[in-house]
């Protein structure tokens, strides 16, 4: 049996709206409230760093037994841009009044150390630290006493977090609510139109989404005919690792399936990139490409994976109907989409198209831009009709691959200060950038992912 709670927490004031009429009797009705960040992520917890620089009260919200514990599923991937872009500067503020270290900034971390070395030495800081609550799953978010149908009186309710701990449900009120919960963990489907069929799900125990660790999973790898399917970076990191494999069993059998019109198209900038480790990636795919370590099968678009006599890859090659057979595992790299499903009874505005925040589509589209090509941006922008409620970090770029983390950062700084009423500051862009952006690449044998 669950039991239900409610918990009111102190807080400060306030936000500044346009409306000042409006906001001052939110401000008013609120005004003991904390603003709750959900997603104990680098996001997440940079949004806690700009309300403790800005004197908010809040509580952070994470469903893993750890912080960034999305991170951790990927620890022993390297990010190909410098620590100087994945630490957020009110956080290292904060870390730098204790006896914490710094990571050399032009060093590449993995993902391992992007928690063990910055993520969690922020969340044990004492302005932080007691207002974490792990192993907490967010199922739910509202406004008090009314449903996403009801207008009447609507933004002077307070939110409403629906969260499990174990067997019980609590209910935490907050005056604003910030959503840094990502994609990671909702990926996209081999299937090239994006829906999902049964069977895909049926070989769930041959199909890995994601980048995984081939160096602890050899067995499952080592001497088999794998298909790596995806177009970006990913992928490329994949294949990377695969290739490792292939020097120390030289059976093991590697097939690169994309949509791309071909596989030139991903090399990207190579010698000519800014970022040495994106170039690095381009130029040593090309080389095992040409070598004939990997077979590149593109432009191929997938309908349908099934059990054959092994996996089958059903699709269409170049406009022809094609069968591509005899696989033992799958690795899909297509990418993630966001869930919605915690914010069905708030007032969203969201894009059809890439699922992203509508105003900031035009931005992001990755149709017209990469993550070199996409401005910064803040609160105004991220504004949503539900007062008070903002979607941050990956989650609001929906399905588009151009997310950065440094990007996030100027996100939550923006809107922290706009909560604090701070609305000069909220319009400031204070972002720096290399000109060609910080996507994502891979440097010799190790495999990295964007941020």
């Amino acid at each position: 049996m669950k039991t239900l709670n409610v918990i009111k927490q102190n807080g400060s004031c306030c936000t500044t709206a346009k409306d000042i009429e409006v906001q001052e009797t939110f401000n008013d009705l609120n005004k003991n409230l904390p603003t709750v960040i959900i997603g104990a992520g680098p996001i997440g917890l940079a949004a806690a760093a700009h309300l403790v620089e800005q004197n908010q009260s809040f509580i952070l919200l994470e469903a893993g037994n750890e912080v960034a514990h999305n991170i951790r599923t990927w620890g022993h991937v390297t990010l190909f841009s410098p620590w100087r872009y994945n630490i957020n500067k009110a956080a290292k503020a904060l870390l730098e009044e204790t006896d914490w270290l710094a990571p050399n900034l032009e060093t590449l971390p993995t993902g391992h150390e992007l928690i063990d070395l910055y993520l969690k030495p922020v969340s044990e800081l004492a302005q932080i630290k007691p207002f974490i609550q792990l192993n907490t799953k967010v199922v739910g978010v509202s406004r008090e006493l009314n449903d996403k149908m009801k207008s009447k009186n609507r933004v002077n309710q307070s939110f409403k977090i629906y969260v499990e701990t174990e067997n019980d449900i609590h209910v935490i009120e907050a005056k604003a609510v910030i959503d840094a919960t990502g994609t990671w963990g909702n990926p996209n489907p081999a299937n090239s139109t994006g829906v999902w069929l049964q069977t895909e799900k049926v070989l769930a125990d041959h199909i890995e989404y994601g980048i995984p660790d081939i160096k602890m999973n050899t067995a499952r790898y080592a001497d088999k005919k794998i298909a790596v399917i995806g177009g970006g970076h990913s992928a490329i990191n994949t294949l990377l690792s695969l290739v490792e494999l292939q020097k120390e069993n030289p059976s093991t059998k590697l097939v690169w399936v994309m949509r791309k019109k071909s596989a030139e198209e991903v090399y990207g900038g190579e010698e000519k990139d800014a970022l040495k480790a994106r170039g690095a990636l381009g130029i040593r795919i090309h080389e095992l490409v040409d070598a004939g370590k990997i077979e590149v099968v593109t432009p191929f678009y997938i309908s349908m994976v099934k059990k054959g006599e092994k996996i089958d890859i059903v699709g269409s090659l170049n406009g022809e109907q094609t069968v591509l057979t005899g696989f033992d595992e799958l690795i899909v790299n297509a990418g993630s989409r966001p869930d919605f499903s915690i914010n069905n009874e708030l007032r969203l505005s969201i894009d059809n198209v890439i699922e992203s925040l509508q105003a900031l589509a035009p931005l992001i589209d990755p149709n017209v831009h990469s993550c070199g090509t996409v401005r910064a941006h803040g609160e105004e922008i991220l504004r949503q009709p539900e007062e008070g409620f903002y979607i941050v970090g990956a989650k609001s770029y929906g399905r588009a691959p151009t997310f950065l983390m440094a990007t996030g950062y100027e996100q939550v700084r923006s809107i922290t200060a706009y909560l604090a009423g701070d609305e000069e500051a909220s319009q400031r862009v204070e972002l720096d950038l290399p000109e060609t952006g910080v996507c994502s690449s891979n440097l010799s044998n190790q495999s990295n992912t964007c941020c």
